[in-house]
């Protein structure tokens, strides 16, 4: 875990949701892989030269842009997947019941958050996948405020989500503490924004999180 910044006067926690409010490698590789087969087929290449040609763009865009990643939805954009398609496709794709379970220390430790603070979840699937996740958690009663890939039409990192995630928890921005597993993703732009940003390495650092609030 590593803090980068949390506000004078913190009213609202923003937390991502994959690789942060749960550690599952595989579930999460399978939201990468899945998409991109998809895509596969629909080109007519194999899995692996897909594969391919995403991490040879991804590079190229880092190389362009000061070593920052880009997220698969804006990836998918350049290789002909609109957003409005992407979704569909995570609605469909993704299977949360298939790996995830109730997390009751996840759950102890949101509800002593959510008793002192607003918070919400920001996450580049729709809305649908997100409240799926969290039933599978055992968190979705907490979580209220869902900011989705089809709340805002565009992927993250946008500030849109972070504005729209401090407007539903009644905030400012500078109010706002972003709590996320990738730094270009989930912590850069909301630091832009003057929010509080706490970098995580999985669920385990979720659980150590109330020893700074």
């Amino acid at each position: 875990m590593k803090i980068f910044r949390l506000p004078a006067e913190t009213r609202a926690i923003i937390f991502d949701m994959d690789g942060t409010l749960y550690t599952h490698a595989e579930y999460l590789q399978s939201q990468t892989d899945l998409p991109i087969m998809r895509l596969a087929q629909l080109q007519g290449k194999s899995y692996e030269k897909m594969s391919e040609e995403i991490a040879e763009y991804r590079k190229n865009w880092a190389a362009s842009h000061g070593g920052k990643s880009l997220s698969l939805g804006n990836t998918f954009i350049n290789f002909g997947v609109s957003i409005e398609e992407n979704i569909k496709w995570r609605e469909e794709l993704c299977r949360p019941e298939k790996y995830l379970c109730e997390d009751k220390r996840l759950r102890e430790t949101l509800l002593h958050l959510a008793s002192g603070y607003a918070l919400a979840v920001v996450t580049n699937n729709p809305v649908s996948v997100a409240q799926r996740t969290l039933l599978c958690l055992g968190v979705q009663n907490i979580f209220t405020k869902i900011v989705g890939l089809d709340t805002c039409g565009v992927s993250k990192p946008h500030k849109l989500h972070f504005l729209t995630a401090a407007e539903l928890c009644g905030t400012a921005p500078v109010n706002c503490v972003s709590v996320g597993d990738r730094y270009d993703i989930d912590i850069a732009l909301p630091l832009e924004l003057e929010m509080g940003g706490i970098l995580v390495d999985g669920v385990e650092d979720i659980y150590k999180i109330m020893d700074f609030f």
